[in-house]
């Protein structure tokens, strides 16, 4: 941080296994002691990765959606002929009355 910067340093919020038990109890997990130690360390560590990201300056950049410019690839939507339709239902596994024909998904009822 510079000089100027009056954000005093941030510190990482301490978390515990209880405050992780706790989130695994609201999400409806399960969680043995060895996870719960093991999942302890990798919150902490996420947290303080995001406190050191919080205290980077930033003030000069311009904020941005990508970090490479970007521009449409796509081409101009233009008509153009379509296959024939006889052609592609020869194709298909399946054809009758013109369309193709797949299983049905649903009951009997439309």
């Amino acid at each position: 941080m510079s000089g100027g910067d009056a954000r005093p340093p941030s510190k990482p919020p301490a978390i515990g296994p209880e405050q992780v038990a706790h989130v695994a109890r609201l999400a409806r997990l399960e969680l043995s002691d060895d996870e719960l130690t093991r999942f302890t360390g990798q919150l902490a560590a996420a947290l303080a990765y995001a406190a050191e990201i919080g205290e980077l300056e930033v003030g000069d950049l311009e904020p941005m959606a990508h970090p490479l410019p970007l521009q449409n690839v796509l081409r101009d939507d233009e008509p153009e002929p379509t296959l024939d339709r006889d052609t592609v239902l020869a194709e298909a596994p399946a054809a009758e009355d013109h369309r193709f024909r797949v299983p049905r998904i649903l009951g009997d009822e439309p």
